[in-house]
Protein backbone atom coordinates (compact mmCIF):
# COMPACT_ATOMS: atom_id res chain seq x y z
CA UNK A 1 0.00 0.00 0.00
CA UNK A 2 1.35 3.60 -0.63
CA UNK A 3 1.66 5.76 1.48
CA UNK A 4 -0.83 8.55 -0.20
CA UNK A 5 -3.53 5.55 0.06
CA UNK A 6 -2.61 4.76 3.68
CA UNK A 7 -3.00 8.48 4.50
CA UNK A 8 -6.22 8.87 2.60
CA UNK A 9 -8.01 5.57 4.55
CA UNK A 10 -6.47 7.20 8.02
CA UNK A 11 -8.20 10.67 7.02
CA UNK A 12 -11.67 9.03 5.83
CA UNK A 13 -11.35 6.39 9.13
CA UNK A 14 -10.85 9.93 11.18
CA UNK A 15 -13.71 11.59 9.25
CA UNK A 16 -15.82 9.03 10.16
CA UNK A 17 -15.65 8.91 13.80
CA UNK A 18 -15.69 12.86 13.84
CA UNK A 19 -19.28 12.21 11.71
CA UNK A 20 -20.18 9.55 14.45
CA UNK A 21 -19.48 12.03 17.75
CA UNK A 22 -16.30 9.88 18.80
CA UNK A 23 -13.78 11.80 18.27
CA UNK A 24 -13.65 15.94 18.17
CA UNK A 25 -12.13 18.01 15.67
CA UNK A 26 -8.91 18.90 16.60
CA UNK A 27 -8.07 15.86 18.78
CA UNK A 28 -5.37 13.84 18.15
CA UNK A 29 -6.49 9.87 16.47
CA UNK A 30 -6.34 7.41 19.68
CA UNK A 31 -5.88 9.62 22.33
CA UNK A 32 -8.44 10.52 24.67
CA UNK A 33 -8.64 13.93 26.95
CA UNK A 34 -7.25 13.29 30.20
CA UNK A 35 -9.66 13.59 32.83
CA UNK A 36 -9.10 13.70 36.57
CA UNK A 37 -11.54 11.26 39.00
CA UNK A 38 -11.56 13.93 41.57
CA UNK A 39 -13.18 17.28 41.26
CA UNK A 40 -11.00 19.34 42.97
CA UNK A 41 -12.38 22.52 41.19
CA UNK A 42 -14.90 23.72 44.60
CA UNK A 43 -11.80 23.83 46.70
CA UNK A 44 -10.15 26.15 44.80
CA UNK A 45 -9.32 29.42 46.80
CA UNK A 46 -10.07 27.32 49.77
CA UNK A 47 -7.77 25.88 52.33
CA UNK A 48 -7.29 22.44 52.39
CA UNK A 49 -4.53 20.23 53.73
CA UNK A 50 -2.30 18.05 52.25
CA UNK A 51 -0.35 14.51 52.81
CA UNK A 52 2.09 13.58 50.89
CA UNK A 53 4.07 9.78 51.00
CA UNK A 54 6.82 9.86 53.53
CA UNK A 55 4.66 11.58 56.18
CA UNK A 56 4.78 15.02 55.12
CA UNK A 57 1.36 17.32 55.72
CA UNK A 58 0.81 20.95 54.58
CA UNK A 59 -2.02 23.56 54.44
CA UNK A 60 -2.64 25.97 51.81
CA UNK A 61 -4.82 28.06 49.97
CA UNK A 62 -5.91 25.64 46.72
CA UNK A 63 -4.63 27.35 43.38
CA UNK A 64 -4.77 25.06 40.83
CA UNK A 65 -4.61 21.25 39.75
CA UNK A 66 -4.38 19.08 36.19
CA UNK A 67 -5.79 15.88 35.75
CA UNK A 68 -2.37 14.51 37.46
CA UNK A 69 -3.17 15.51 40.53
CA UNK A 70 -0.28 18.01 40.60
CA UNK A 71 -1.36 20.65 43.06
CA UNK A 72 -0.77 24.70 43.14
CA UNK A 73 -1.10 25.97 46.99
CA UNK A 74 -0.45 29.81 48.11
CA UNK A 75 0.39 30.37 51.67
CA UNK A 76 1.47 27.26 52.08
CA UNK A 77 2.49 25.90 55.62
CA UNK A 78 3.87 22.46 56.62
CA UNK A 79 3.54 20.86 60.15
CA UNK A 80 7.15 19.41 61.01
CA UNK A 81 7.86 16.06 62.74
CA UNK A 82 9.32 14.76 65.76
CA UNK A 83 13.19 14.04 64.95
CA UNK A 84 12.55 11.16 67.52
CA UNK A 85 9.35 9.69 65.89
CA UNK A 86 8.78 10.13 62.27
CA UNK A 87 5.27 9.66 62.85
CA UNK A 88 3.97 12.25 65.22
CA UNK A 89 3.14 15.99 64.18
CA UNK A 90 4.47 18.15 66.20
CA UNK A 91 3.41 22.19 66.98
CA UNK A 92 6.16 23.33 64.96
CA UNK A 93 5.75 24.31 61.25
CA UNK A 94 7.40 26.26 58.74
CA UNK A 95 5.99 28.95 56.18
CA UNK A 96 6.17 27.72 52.60
CA UNK A 97 4.45 30.35 50.52
CA UNK A 98 4.14 29.02 46.69
CA UNK A 99 4.25 25.18 46.16
CA UNK A 100 3.85 22.69 43.47
CA UNK A 101 2.61 19.48 44.93
CA UNK A 102 3.79 16.77 42.53
CA UNK A 103 0.64 14.38 42.29
CA UNK A 104 2.75 11.25 42.19
CA UNK A 105 3.69 11.75 45.99
CA UNK A 106 0.18 12.65 47.18
CA UNK A 107 -1.66 10.71 49.45
CA UNK A 108 -4.78 12.58 50.54
CA UNK A 109 -6.52 16.13 49.76
CA UNK A 110 -9.16 17.39 52.46
CA UNK A 111 -10.62 20.62 53.21
CA UNK A 112 -9.57 22.69 56.27
CA UNK A 113 -13.28 23.71 56.38
CA UNK A 114 -15.67 21.50 58.45
CA UNK A 115 -12.59 18.80 59.81
CA UNK A 116 -12.40 18.04 63.37
CA UNK A 117 -10.43 15.86 65.30
CA UNK A 118 -12.82 13.07 67.18
CA UNK A 119 -11.39 10.51 69.77
CA UNK A 120 -9.93 6.94 68.41
CA UNK A 121 -13.09 4.97 68.23
CA UNK A 122 -11.19 1.69 68.23
CA UNK A 123 -9.20 2.28 71.36
CA UNK A 124 -10.49 0.80 74.20
CA UNK A 125 -11.09 3.58 77.13
CA UNK A 126 -9.57 2.12 80.60
CA UNK A 127 -11.53 2.94 83.31
CA UNK A 128 -8.89 4.36 86.58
Amino acid sequence: MKRKEYLSRVQKAWLEQVKNGRQKPGQKQGRREEESIFDLSKYIDKQICVKFQGGREASGVLKGFDPLLNLVLDSTIEYLRDPDDQFKLTEDTRQLGLVVCRGTSVVLICPQDGMEAIPNPFIQQQDG
